[in-house]
């Protein structure tokens, strides 16, 4: 038995009018009779196409602004009645009501409407549609009779299936699209949850609701065995590489997007900090590599890569500005390999330079980086749950280190410390970085203790501890010293100030053994674990 429908009769109301009228047209040619509301009757209309009104169906005029229009048995009778159901055609034709083979609604723009800067509660609430949602949860119920199209994406398909069929679409494209359109319910319904629970006091709602839409399905995961896609939430307003216009280059993978987006959150840290300096951050299985703040986005690419160039061979690179020719030059000298760059913008010399040096590197433009959401959340799942907190945004403030032992530090070394303390709350704990002159020498991160750290750290910064140099090198911990031995290894190997968060019970030990080699130690007062 063929499970072809033909479509006779549709309903379109829409919000999005992309490509709406040459859908329309496809309808007319098939001897379909279309039912509209509103605007895009009004659009239709202006452009030829026939329509029913649907107070000419209903016998009721739309009302209180466009709230009440669809909500109406002969426009849902005609959605869900089961054409195989002899008592729902009887129900029919008792009520006067006329099926309704295809409907195609697409949503108010609520999610783009909360996106806005400064819109108000009564703007938001307004583009909470009702009819909409209920018109395609009718449609999508009854797949079976019903052709339910909820974007213009999905045209195309739609008019090809209809002129392959004469006029009918098949019950496998029905039902894609039905499962389609209570995705795109669900979603809806999630958003404006969401912007609901945001307006409350509370900080963890005691229902998670997750309201994301697959961007693309990834070449692989972390692994070759592992499948993966990548999602976006549709309210987020903040940078973002997910669904960022790529210029350059095959898609990002799942460790570009883990890489990238660590590379982005530390330039946003830094840019906080010196929003008048050009910030890089180059990053290695999300660890920051290199990292440097300066007067040029030139010398702050250079100053980064120095910092570990064997790290940053295949690594991610993040601006806090627009790219120029200079900068890209010192990028594709020699023998360098960047797999991926993110920066606000390019120059026509900088695309140049790089998309001719490597074929595949990945070029992310994003506009304007320094915007964080109000109240960002982060989630990880863990068997059989997922783990939810705050991210860790708390602004780093050179007035909140306490100088508890050492030379006072100058102006200059506060500046460096909180450039170093920036970057170790970016490095896997436990996490130790050396840096000087707002640059990253070495870090040791993800070591089972501390010392460990502390012991690469000073390995991958060898080249410039022991020099003149090392008399404004600083130490930074994303926790406090369990013991003195740590530091004492930093200060036998030249760093000349330490800075951690404080709170050990053998913090005196630490206090007293900078005291002893006149070092300078710095107590932050907030830890930062990133596991």
């Amino acid at each position: 038995m063929s499970d072809l429908v033909a479509v006779r009769r549709a309903l379109l109301s829409v919000s999005d009018k992309t490509d709406l009228v040459p859908f329309a047209r496809t309808l007319i040619e098939h001897g379909v009779e279309i039912i509209s509301t509103g605007g895009t009757a009004a659009t239709l209309v202006a452009q030829g196409i026939p329509v029913i009104l649907i107070e000419q169906l209903t016998g009721f005029p739309e009302i209180m602004d466009g709230r009440l229009k669809t909500l109406h048995p002969r426009v849902h009778g005609g959605l869900l009645a089961r054409r195989d159901s002899a008592t729902h055609l009887a129900a029919m034709a008792q009520h006067e009501i006329l099926p309704i083979d295809l409907v195609c609604v697409n949503l108010y723009p609520f999610e783009a409407t909360i996106r806005r800067d400064g819109v108000t509660d009564e703007e938001a609430i307004e583009k909470i549609d009702i009819g909409g949602p209920s018109m395609i949860r009718s449609a999508a119920k009854n797949f079976s009779h019903v052709c339910v199209v909820t974007n213009p994406d999905q045209y195309d398909r739609v008019c090809g299936e209809m002129q392959q069929h004469h006029g009918a679409t098949s019950g496998t494209l029905r039902r894609a699209l039905a499962a389609a359109a209570f995705t795109r319910t669900a979603a809806y319904d999630s958003a404006i949850s969401e912007w609901f629970d945001s307006s409350t006091e509370h900080d963890f709602a005691n229902v998670l609701k997750v309201n994301l839409v697959k961007v693309e399905e990834l070449r692989y995961g972390e692994n070759p065995h592992q499948r993966a896609a990548v999602y976006i939430r549709p309210g987020s307003r903040e940078p973002s590489v997910v669904g960022a216009p790529l210029l350059h280059g095959k898609s990002l993978s799942y460790n570009n997007l883990l890489d990238a987006s660590a590379a982005l959150e530390l330039v946003q840290d830094l840019t906080e900090h010196a929003s008048d300096s050009f910030a890089c951050a180059i990053i290695k299985h999300t660890n920051a590599c290199g990292a440097a703040l300066a007067s040029s986005v030139r010398a702050a690419f250079v100053r980064a890569y120095e910092g570990d160039p064997r790290a940053a061979y295949g690594s991610i690179v993040a601006f806090n500005c627009a790219i120029d020719g200079a900068a890209a030059a010192d990028m594709v000298a020699g023998d360098r390999f960047l797999e991926v760059v993110i920066a606000e913008s390019f120059t026509p010399e900088a695309f140049a330079a790089l998309s001719s040096r490597w074929k595949n590197v990945r070029l992310i433009a994003l506009g304007p980086i320094r915007h964080r959401e109000d109240r960002p959340v982060s989630m990880r799942s863990v068997p059989g749950g997922v783990l939810v907190q705050g991210r860790d945004t708390l602004p780093l403030r050179t007035e909140a280190f306490t100088h508890v032992a050492g030379p006072a530090a100058s102006a200059a070394l506060l500046e460096d410390a909180l450039f170093a303390f920036t970057v170790v709350k970016h490095l896997k704990s436990n996490a130790i970085c050396i840096a000087s002159d707002k640059t990253l020498w070495g870090a040791g991160a993800g070591q089972m203790d501390r010392v460990a750290s502390c012991a690469i750290a000073i390995e991958k910064s060898k080249d410039r501890l022991g020099t003149a140099k090392s008399a404004t090198a600083v130490a930074a911990s994303d926790a406090f010293f369990p013991f003195a031995d740590g530091p004492a290894l930093l200060i036998r190997a030249g760093v000349k100030c330490i800075v951690h968060p404080g709170g050990s019970k053998r913090d005196g030990e630490t206090i007293d053994l900078c005291t002893k080699h006149a070092v300078t130690c710095l107590i932050t007062g907030s830890r930062h674990f990133r596991h």
